[in-house]
């Protein structure tokens, strides 16, 4: 096994690439795509072992690594394991769901302003939750319905808007523009049809539902993690494996079918997979806003490629959630939902994104 010096193809501007010789086999590799997502999975550790560790019975981050792997006192496993654990699993699930479908979403729309919450995903899918909190009783974290009537509901509002913004945004193609003008109004219809199932509910239930709208991770448990576990192990693999159409989907949908993809079947494959993503996720924890449109830009800027890639993406979005909700318990008198600090750091790059927009158009 050699490695060479970096090389980069005459008159390209793409990152240098390393080549790698095993035996009769060749290839090339970049660095800062390896690079990246093992710093973040460090980051990731920490920032989990970190929040482990804080609340009123304040643990040691040794501590907490050592009552992971069964060491330390009694109490100190059962506040870790037990109390404190099934929250940050839930949140560390929720930002792999988020981040990874906003890849997903803004490699096939071609558009930095196509994520779940922009183009209305996470609308329909609070759509089809509210609705099953509000006629059956089903509180925030759990209830009749909390383990299985969720995700199925929120799956099946996340399929019908999905449904509605592509067919409406279908003109022989999809245009990117076209396609986030689309999602934008179905959000607000979204946002307005849960409001009014708020307005007719009894006062119990439009107080759960209100608690879980913010996007929290607040008296989350293993019941929300468990069914968004098994949906990751399934949606996981099934995003990965479409990163080689993704790449070529990017070039445009002429260029995908001189190549020889299917560009109907690989869309629908996409969007099937990232919305699925999206509807976990917000059953979970409620529709979280702006992790799925800023994580995937950070991921691309990172590592310095043509497109968002998964895996970064996904271990942003986790770790950006978990950060996220220990800035939101620890930081402020009162504790606050995460939804509400990934809203105050996404919604200026929203604006940055549209003023950035604006001004190339001018250009």
């Amino acid at each position: 096994m050699t490695l060479t010096a970096p090389t980069r193809m005459p008159g390209s501007r793409a990152r240098p690439r390393r080549a790698v010789r095993l035996g009769p086999l060749s290839g090339t590799y970049r660095v800062r795509p390896l690079v990246v997502p093992l710093t973040v999975l460090v980051a990731l550790v920490l920032a989990c072992a970190v929040s482990l560790g804080r609340g009123d019975f304040p643990i040691s981050v040794p501590q907490v690594l050592g009552a992971l792997v069964g060491a330390g006192d009694e109490t100190q496993r059962f506040i870790v394991l037990q109390l404190r654990a099934p929250r940050i699993v839930v949140g560390l699930l929720v930002g792999v769901a988020l981040g990874l479908s906003g890849a997903l979403i803004q490699t096939f729309a071609r558009n930095p302003l196509a994520s779940p919450d922009v183009l209305g995903v996470t609308g329909g899918a609070a759509v089809g939750a509210v609705t099953v909190i509000v006629l059956s009783g089903v509180t925030a974290a759990g209830g009749v319905l909390g383990g299985l009537g969720l995700p199925a509901a929120a799956l099946l509002g996340a399929l019908v808007t999905a449904a509605l913004i592509f067919g409406l945004a279908w003109r022989g193609g999809l245009d990117g523009y076209r396609l986030v003008l689309v999602g934008v109004g179905l959000s607000a219809f979204s946002q307005a049809v849960v409001s009014y199932l708020l307005t007719r509910s009894a006062i119990t239930e439009a107080a759960a539902a209100n608690v879980w709208i913010t996007g929290s991770l607040h008296g989350r448990g293993w019941d929300q993690a468990l069914p968004l576990a098994l949906a990751l192990l399934v949606l996981l693999p099934a995003a990965l494996a479409l990163s080689r159409v993704l790449g070529v989907l990017q070039f445009g949908d002429e260029t995908a079918r001189g190549l020889g993809v299917r560009v109907p079947q690989a869309q629908g494959a996409v969007v099937l997979v990232a919305v699925c993503l999206a509807a976990f996720a917000v059953s979970a924890a409620g529709p979280i806003p702006f992790v799925a449109l800023v994580v995937p830009q950070i991921a691309v800027r990172l590592t310095g490629g043509p497109r968002p890639p998964l895996v970064a993406s996904a271990l942003l979005g986790a770790l950006l959630l978990v950060a996220g909700d220990l800035v939101a318990r620890t930081a402020f008198p009162e504790t606050f939902p995460v939804g509400v600090v990934t809203a105050v750091v996404g919604a200026p790059y929203l604006l940055w994104l549209l003023v950035r927009g604006r001004r190339r158009s001018t250009l």
